[in-house]
């Protein structure tokens, strides 16, 4: 298939507009049956609901050309079922699990010219979004929704390879106990950006926060889960109601319990025992895996023995086994790749 004409190797992180984007309007009781749309604005009324009280979530996952030529999307399925989650706390309508995955499947086959060829490192990341649509003025639930995925090809998050970062214990919370932090709810991203911008502006590049009720406990950044390594191997991820159930991370962990034969826990983490870890790395979509290799504590500064230059020896297999299995060079997991067919 012919590719666009598109420099692959030196993409950014950052929105390109692609031919087509899928459209679903939820009214009545029901949802319509969608479509494909080549407009990529979105028209609402001044007092709709997103607009007033943030009711809106949204997904985020990647298309890939794997080392044979297909085009694949990794576990769609579980981004659809967390939107349902998400929408269910904030009385919005689910959009079924299947109608997501078709929706990925149409938005990928419409704008292929798109996804960057097999090597670039580049790849075609997809956006579903839910946002209600009707007139809200008192504090309430809209009574209409809109789903809309678009696409756009990005760039490797890393490029020239992935080196440690430093990070910082932030000072702000990020989500309260029983509130939204196991969603992915856009107020929750709006909250997290003034934290972002003041850790950048000192010099770090991501917060670490800490469980809002006790500031003991590690819990996740503005956009990732933690994951850590102990200094006999064994792989750990904080446990908490409030942290968003990484898709990454739950595959990293399958990764290192069945195919790289470690022992993996998911358990709540006292901040106080980070020091004594071997290695830690931020998980998610775009980067996969990022490399700490410096935690800053107050102006205490936690050096993890991995060090600055490069990923951990763990993280790097973990990295490498979860990428070669997302570019077909590793035999998957029953149902983890869908092949846009």
């Amino acid at each position: 298939m012919k590719k666009k004409d598109i420099d692959w190797q030196n993409l950014g992180f950052s929105y390109i507009q692609t031919d087509q984007r899928y459209v679903s309007n939820f009214k009545d009781g029901a949802w319509d049956e969608g479509v494909l749309t080549s407009d990529a604005n979105v028209v609402i009324n001044e007092c709709a609901g997103v607009l007033q009280y943030c009711q809106a979530c949204f997904e985020g996952l990647k298309a890939y050309t794997t080392e044979d030529g297909k085009i694949v999307t990794f576990r769609p399925d579980l981004n659809a079922q967390r939107m349902v989650d998400s929408a269910a706390r904030l009385v919005m309508p689910e959009f079924p699990v299947e109608r997501f995955v078709d929706a990925v499947t149409q938005v990928v086959k419409a704008n292929a010219e798109y996804v960057p060829p097999y090597g670039s490192g580049a790849t075609l990341y997809l956006r579903p979004y839910m946002f209600g649509s009707s007139a809200v003025i008192g504090v309430k639930p809209a009574d209409e929704f809109q789903f809309r995925l678009f696409a756009t090809p990005v760039g490797p998050y890393f490029k020239g390879g992935a080196k440690p970062i430093t990070i910082r214990v932030c000072d702000f919370d990020r989500a309260a106990p029983h509130g939204t932090g196991h969603i992915k709810a856009g107020l929750n991203y709006a909250m997290s950006l003034y934290a972002i911008m003041d850790a950048h502006n000192q010099g770090f590049d991501e917060n670490m926060y800490l469980d809002a009720a006790t500031h003991t406990k590690v819990e996740e950044t503005g956009g990732a889960n933690f994951i850590f390594v102990t200094k006999d191997n064994k792989v750990v991820t904080p446990k908490s109601d409030s942290i968003l159930p990484s898709i990454t991370r739950r595959s990293l962990m399958h990764v290192a319990k069945e195919y790289l034969g470690l022992e993996v826990e998911e358990r709540e983490v006292c901040f106080d025992e980070v020091k004594d870890f071997a290695e830690c790395g931020l998980c998610g979509t775009a980067a996969v895996i990022s490399p700490v290799g410096k935690i800053d504590d107050h102006g205490k500064e936690i050096l993890l023995p991995s060090g600055m230059e490069e990923m951990g020896p763990i993280t790097k297999k973990l990295y490498d086994t979860l990428t070669g299995i997302q570019m077909g060079k590793i035999e998957a997991p029953k149902g983890w790749i869908h092949v846009i067919e």
